[in-house]
């Protein structure tokens, strides 16, 4: 029996942790429920900040620290989106920053990969939302994101203390952690990492182009298409790159039909929550499947308070859209991978 467990559970790390996962239940429970018995935009952002912050394990000894560094970061970003919708030179620009941060921060190991996947979707659900609600204040944004995770993180100050734990933990030596990061950099090869940095930028820099330019409602669809697409490892594979794409379209399609089914904010709530503790439980270690997971709870969240459902025809051409950028960028870069191999395989024999 213990072998069938450890095999159904080997896909993430450890056992379930239900102590973060019902923190973050509560957490996204009570701005959801207010936001349904007021109706008022605001209590969605606090939901998307909870969540955010509810990333991070606070029994951990840097729990609690990258809980505070998730809640502001997130709510840099997700302001930063909303402003850059009304300009289309900003929303290049800041995508493109975006796409090759993430790609930087993924040199360090998979959990600054994390981080960076946790401030690109906070972006692209920034840019997403502007326009569909009464709020037009990105600093406003920030401000109820902000106190979403702070809701968050007194649910966790009381888990710790229900475990016995100081409020605060001690802090590591900032030195030994710069150590572990350098360790990581060094194991990916330049020529790799540049090649994907480049995809990241400029498919995240066109896709909020797109966005903006068509302006398209909900386009986060768009958006966060793109980034999981590329985020889903490839191996210089064709054949991958195609599956990952139509895996992000069949994802996208399922969420699609599971909102266009419901079409009722209150069920929508109701199904939403216990999903989110189930996945905080069990959250991915595996890059990929965080990548997944939390994309998915993200767009159910930010799709929760919505009664626009009667077309979702629109939503699935967003994310077609998405998919064929993806894929196109993904076929730039295998030509452009191939073509730097053959250079320098004719550098080595006119060497010789």
């Amino acid at each position: 029996m213990s072998n069938v467990l450890r095999q159904t559970f080997s896909w993430h790390a450890g056992p379930p942790a239900w102590g973060p996962a019902v923190v973050a239940g509560f957490g996204c429970a009570l701005p959801l429920l207010l936001g349904l018995f007021s109706a008022h935009p605001g209590f969605l952002w606090a939901s998307l900040g909870a969540f955010q912050a509810a990333q991070a394990n606070p029994l951990h000894r840097l729990g609690m620290l990258r809980m505070l560094m998730l809640c502001a970061l997130g709510a840099c970003s997700a302001g930063l989106g909303f402003w850059s919708a009304s300009d289309p030179y900003a929303s290049f620009m800041i995508f493109a920053v975006f796409g090759f941060l993430l790609a930087w921060l993924q040199r360090f190991g998979s959990e600054a990969g994390k981080l960076g996947i946790g401030l690109a979707i906070c972006l692209c659900l920034g840019q997403g939302q502007q326009g569909l609600g009464t709020l037009n204040n990105p600093y406003a944004i920030a401000m109820l994101f902000i106190l979403g995770g702070l809701w968050v993180m007194l649910l966790a100050f009381g888990l710790r203390g229900m475990h016995g734990l100081r409020m605060w933990p001690y802090m590591p030596r900032l030195i030994s952690i710069f150590k572990v990061l350098k360790r990581h950099a060094r194991r990916l090869p330049q020529q790799k990492w540049r090649l994907h940095a480049l995809g990241c930028t400029l498919a995240f820099a066109l896709s909020g182009l797109i966005v903006n330019l068509a302006e398209l409602h909900r386009g986060y669809w768009l958006t966060l298409t793109v980034v999981t697409t590329l985020q889903l490892q490839f191996q210089g594979s064709l054949v991958r790159a195609v599956q990952a794409s139509l895996a992000s379209l069949g994802v996208a399609s399922l969420l699609i039909l599971l909102g266009y089914s419901l079409q009722n904010p209150t069920l929508m709530v109701a199904i939403l929550l216990p999903l989110i503790t189930v996945c905080r439980a069990l959250q991915a270690n595996h890059y990929g499947l965080f990548v997944l997971q939390t994309s998915v709870c993200f767009v159910l969240l930010a799709e929760s308070l919505t009664q626009d459902w009667q077309f979702p025809q629109v939503r699935l051409f967003i994310s077609l859209i998405g998919v064929a950028l993806a894929l196109l960028v993904a076929l730039l870069l295998y030509g452009l991978e191939h073509w730097l191999q053959h250079r320098q395989l004719q550098r080595k024999t006119s060497a010789s």
